[in-house]
């Protein structure tokens, strides 16, 4: 979550913001994007205690106030706890930012848990709803929603059948949201990476995936976490004020519809 405020003595636009799941891979680096431009931040996390605080010293090196808030997103309660924890330290809310999520690799739909497969949708999707609930009654006009999605919402893996079916509901999500918020002048949209180098890549596929990871896009590679952070300080910015309700891709060249 963010809030536009005034320009600093250095011209930069300052913004309170919270973003959930921030700690690792593209929300580190985009925590740290939007510290460089002035934010402070609420950062949500899991349980990564060590991780959230490495995040924490960057932003805070860059001048910038970081506040942690450890929690589990999949629950509704903690999502209100959490918006009303960032009104409360940072005087309220100008951009949110959507990015936690969960993925496994499954060879087959029979070996998906009923549980995996609730979990996946309760963190990606659900956490999602509840938190802009939550928040929207904050953001100001002009104020910003961002969301995480992927390529898989275009182009689903069978492989990651639970995770891309939630993504593509983020970009159902995105579009709705969007013209709901529209009379506010609330700007709603999505970043779709494509394959990006982060610790949730070799933690959830298998070794030879990893091995070859990125190399299907026309740039032969896997972004770096920075190579997408830019894209959500975009969005986030006056100068992206007329752009709503769309799906940006990050991915190497692979174009999504």
């Amino acid at each position: 979550m963010a809030r536009k405020a005034t320009r600093d003595q250095a011209g930069s636009a300052a913004r309170r913001s919270s973003s959930p799941a921030a700690i690792r891979g593209i929300g580190r680096a985009v925590a740290l994007a939007f510290a460089r431009e002035g934010a402070d931040l609420v950062v949500s996390y899991l349980c990564e205690h060590d991780d959230a605080r490495e995040t924490q010293r960057l932003v805070e090196e860059a001048g910038r106030k970081c506040v942690l808030k450890p929690g589990d997103i999949a629950g509704a309660a903690h999502c209100r706890k959490l918006v009303e924890a960032t009104v409360a330290e940072l005087g309220g809310i100008d951009v949110l930012i959507n990015n936690a999520a969960h993925q496994m690799t499954f060879e087959s739909a029979q070996e998906i848990s009923d549980e995996e497969w609730e979990r996946t949708f309760a963190v990606n999707i659900s956490a999602m709803f509840y938190l802009t609930k939550a928040a929207t009654p904050h953001l100001p006009r002009g104020g910003a929603i961002i969301n995480t999605a992927s390529i898989n919402a275009d182009s689903p893996d069978p492989h990651l059948l639970a995770y891309a079916t939630t993504k593509g509901a983020i970009q159902n999500f995105t579009g709705g949201l969007a013209q709901l918020l529209a009379a506010k002048e609330i700007h709603v949209n999505a970043v779709a990476p494509g394959p990006v180098w982060t610790p949730l890549i070799p933690s959830t596929m298998p070794a030879e995936a990893v091995a070859h990871f990125g190399e299907q896009v026309p740039l032969k590679r896997p972004a770096q976490p920075c190579e997408v952070a830019p894209v959500y300080v975009l969005l986030a910015s006056d100068e992206a004020s007329y752009v709503s309700g769309t799906m940006i891709g990050v991915t190497g060249g692979k174009p999504i519809l």
